[in-house]
């Protein structure tokens, strides 16, 4: 069995692009400082890398 990562949005999307978004929107995540709980998939983290300037991984 897989862990978890948990993923807390630490900057807004609203002035990026929409791919962005889209990405920010697919992980669970609606608010500024909400962490939301993801198994540790290689699909999950590559949606992290996208957008690494809005995430944080907190441990």
């Amino acid at each position: 069995m897989e862990g978890k990562v948990k993923i807390k949005l630490v900057r807004s999307p609203i002035c990026t692009p929409e791919k962005h978004k889209r990405i920010v929107r697919a992980l669970g995540l609606r608010k500024i400082n909400q962490i939301v709980e993801r198994p540790d998939t290689p699909s999950f983290r590559g949606m992290v890398k996208k957008v690494p300037h809005l995430l944080a991984v907190v441990e």
